[in-house]
Order: C-alpha cells, then structure tokens, then sequence
C-alpha cells in the first residue's frame, strides 16, 4: 500500500517579524494539530535525520544536536510525540494531553504544554537575505519546545565550516517542505538571493 502524505497549503506569503535579538525573520505559519506535526516531524526525522540539526535554541543557550543513526523509535502517547536513538530520546507534546487516571492534567497545564505555535522560517541578514532555515514549535505559553535546522548553503554539512560559494542544491529540503507544506512548488529566488552565512 502506498504511503499517504497530509498537504497543507496556505498563503505563502511570509510574515516578516523582528527577533528579541534584532534579526528578521521570515515566517511561514503551519497547522498545529497532532496529526500535521506528527507527519512533518516523523518525515524529518526518519528520512532526513542526516541533514538536520536539532535541539532548542533561546537567548543564551543554543543546543545544537545531530543524530548519528536514524531514529530506533518513534511513537505517540499521551499528546506527547517521543523519538528515540536508543537512549538518548525527547518528547514533544503536539496532542491533547490528559495525564494519568490517578495524576491528571489540568485543562491549564494541559494548554501550556501542547505545541500552539508551528512555523518554517528563515532567519533574514541586514540587507534582507535569507542566511539560515527552519522549523520552530511553541508550547502554549511561547515557550519554544525545539527548532529543527535545516541545511544550509552557506555552511558545510560535517563541520558547519563557512563554505567559499554557496551550494544550492542544500536549500533541497527547504524546498520540498515548501512544496508539500506551503503548496509552493517552484524554489523562492528570495532563498538564493543571499552572499554569505553571517549573524548580524
């Protein structure tokens, strides 16, 4: 039986919206229910889990995590989306959560924790040229609960060196997010109108 994929499509226009630290940001809304994330998360994971870099990034600390071997599991339980390599392994509550018969969750605590908040989006230099790209979840609150980063032309896959020219063929993933997600199916010049990968 051939695999189903969920489509989303929106108005692709971006949201350009100013960062705590000054940066720009280009934002691309996407839906939050279980299901949607779930298809986009496990896609990510289980078939691009060589390309992306993970972990949650606030003001002061960045968590910058790549996986070494594709995902032993990945499954739902309680709200919570939980994928594992061996181990080592996280939780995203993306569902409702209801907690345990004996300890449940309050209608509050159950609201803050689920992802209410999903976007990609790319990280925009001074003169407005995209220099990074993504995908961030927000719990209720606007906590961000992870930022997957997705490759980028600027810098080298192993060692995140700075490349001398850009390749372009790494905005790849970018691209068919894009397509399958935003319903745009043609590459964004925007996405290649950047120099180089610097913060501002």
């Amino acid at each position: 039986m051939a695999k189903q994929y969920l489509t989303f499509k929106t108005d692709y226009r971006p949201r350009r919206a100013v960062e705590v630290d000054g940066s720009s940001v280009d934002i691309f809304a996407l839906p939050t229910d279980e299901e949607t994330l779930a298809a986009l998360l496990r896609d990510l994971f289980e078939n691009h889990w060589r390309e992306i870099t993970f972990g949650q990034i606030i003001e002061g600390a960045a968590y910058e995590l790549k996986a070494s071997s594709p995902p032993t599991h990945i499954g739902m339980f309680d709200g919570y989306l939980t994928i594992a390599f061996g181990a080592p392994h996280f939780h995203i509550c993306i569902g409702v959560h209801k907690g345990s018969p004996h300890n449940p969750a309050s209608p509050v605590l159950a609201r803050h924790r689920k992802t209410s908040r999903a976007e990609l989006y790319r990280r925009l230099d001074r003169s407005g040229a995209p220099v990074s790209w993504g995908l961030r979840l927000f719990n209720g609150e606007g906590e961000q609960q992870i930022t997957v980063l997705l490759p980028n032309p600027f810098l080298d896959q192993d060692s995140d060196k700075l490349l001398k020219a850009p390749e372009w063929e790494r905005l790849a993933l970018w691209d068919s997010l894009r397509a399958r997600w935003l319903g745009q199916s043609e590459p964004d010049p925007v996405d290649r109108s950047g120099k180089g990968f610097r913060h501002d």
